[in-house]
């Protein structure tokens, strides 16, 4: 028999240090690899390194620090490992970029090349801007908590953001056949990017509300207890909203996104593997569907049909339809172990004046930088967004209320997922969606969304490895707390 009461923390117990300097130290860690590889190529575009290499690496290393000092002001006790991977992750990203604005300048004037110019410093200017925001948000929701008294104005807002990409004509934002974007004039923005910051922190609540009663079970089957059939009627409700994403915005990537991100919420809340099964019986289904209606009757179904096709025979149409792919498998598979070393491979060619992989600077980043660095540089990439996800996870675990920890969890999970999807899509695992690789891929939607991200989960572990204050008498005084949803709790066997 297990009792719930609540968690009253022993005086005895080691107090957690902020560690603020661990974190500066793996930050100049982070940014000396990015300086090697700057540094590496220029070695293997230019055959030597100039004297301004740095310049680069300096400008984003100030960035990151000055989010380190905003973090030991607000958030002293958060996680110290998220920035200095995310760092590592979006330095390398605006490195790569340097490195394709050099292949495209003529060899005589790289040297002359200033940092101020080409698709290097736009990112370099969208990480200020994300960090911005990133500091902003640790400075206006100084308690995670806060985000659920809005649950349902951001589940309005998030579900608006989604929508209104498919609502607009194609002129206003469509891209590369896909629509999900809002395109005014020079300027463009990703709303989906935002939008699953905001439906994630609406699910968190729905989902602590309604846990009770999604955890019951109807009948065992296979091992598996599954949820009653009146209790499906949220999981279809998004399983229909993704669809109609799969359809009226032709992008499977987003589809999956915000289906998945749901249903793992959900298995979160509940614990019920079974749940994790019917999310995939149903997504997998109607994207069947939905390619089968494609291939019949085309209409709004063709474009996820033709994906599906270039996906199953990328070489069948390689100098069209499948050019993407092709060049990114070619690409990824003649690196090798090792890769041909930075500044050594191939995305660009002067003689054609063209970039070999197509989208090389955004959707196919991935494949650009795996081609020089190898399989070994590429399982490090992951190996480092993996860890981001982990600490995501155990933020998740060590937080006392049940918001902070379906919160943490499904954005921990998010970013695991859009990993998986891009990646997925460049190696021809799954057909091509329109998602970005998170914070290495060029624009800035994506870019600002995603350091969002990790300030919220900055925000969470900072209240879970905060210390409880002792009072004079050495006993520690439980958090208040506005309703016995929100009370920290331990189980006691």
């Amino acid at each position: 028999m297990t009792v719930a009461v609540a968690a009253v923390p022993s005086p005895a117990a080691p107090v957690r240090r902020p560690r603020r300097g661990t974190e500066l130290g793996l930050l100049i860690l982070a940014m000396l690899v990015v300086l090697v590889y700057s540094a590496a190529v220029q070695a293997g575009l230019m055959e030597r390194i100039t004297p301004t290499f740095w310049q680069p690496v300096a400008v984003v290393f100030a960035i990151f620090l000055a989010v380190h000092i905003a973090v030991r002001l607000l958030a002293p006790h958060a996680d110290p490992v998220l920035l200095p991977t995310v760092a590592l992750i979006n330095g390398l990203g605006v490195a790569f970029l340097r490195r394709l604005d050099l292949a495209a300048t003529p060899p005589e004037l790289r040297e002359q090349l200033s940092i101020f110019s080409g698709m290097a410093i736009r990112q370099i200017q969208w990480t200020a801007a994300a960090a911005v925001g990133a500091v902003l948000l640790l400075a206006l929701i100084r308690d995670h908590r806060l985000l659920s008294k809005y649950a349902y104005t951001l589940g309005l807002v998030g579900i608006v953001l989604v929508a209104l990409p498919a609502l607009l004509p194609g002129r206003f934002s469509e891209i590369n056949g896909a629509k999900l974007w809002i395109l005014i004039g020079g300027f463009s923005i990703q709303p989906g990017e935002f939008a699953k910051l905001a439906l994630l922190s609406f699910f968190a609540y729905y989902l602590v509300t309604k846990r009770e009663v999604l955890s019951l079970a109807s009948r065992r089957f296979l091992g598996i207890d599954f949820p009653r059939p009146r209790d499906l009627g949220p999981v279809l409700v998004i399983w229909g909203l993704s669809l109609l994403i799969l359809i009226f915005e032709k992008d499977l990537g987003t589809s999956l996104m915000f289906f998945g991100m749901f249903v793992v919420t959900v298995y979160i809340a509940t614990e019920r593997a079974s749940w994790l099964i019917i999310g995939l019986l149903l997504f997998f289904g109607g994207a069947t569907i939905a390619w089968a209606l494609g291939e019949v009757i085309g209409g709004p179904f063709l474009n996820f049909a033709n994906r599906v096709e270039v996906w199953r025979e990328p070489f069948a149409d390689a100098d069209d339809a499948g050019l993407q792919l092709t060049q990114s498998l070619l690409g990824l598979g003649t690196a090798g172990l090792f890769g041909a070393g930075p500044g050594n491979g191939l995305p660009y060619v002067p003689q054609l004046d063209r970039f070999v992989i197509p989208l090389v600077h955004s959707d196919f980043v991935f494949a650009g930088i795996g081609e020089e660095i190898g399989l070994f540089g590429l399982t490090g990439l992951l190996v480092c967004y993996l860890l981001i996800v982990n600490r995501g996870l155990r933020i998740g675990i060590m937080v006392r209320d049940s918001f902070g920890k379906l919160l943490a969890g499904g954005l921990s999970f998010t970013l695991g997922l859009q990993v998986f999807v891009i990646v997925g899509g460049v190696t021809g695992l799954i057909p091509l969606t329109g998602q970005t690789t998170p914070f290495m891929s060029a624009g800035g939607s994506s870019l600002v969304a995603n350091w969002l991200l990790v300030a919220l989960l900055m925000r969470i572990s900072d209240a879970a490895r905060r210390p409880a204050t002792l009072t004079v008498g050495g006993s520690v005084p439980p958090p208040p707390v506005s309703n016995l949803r929100e009370a920290p709790t331990e189980v006691i066997p």
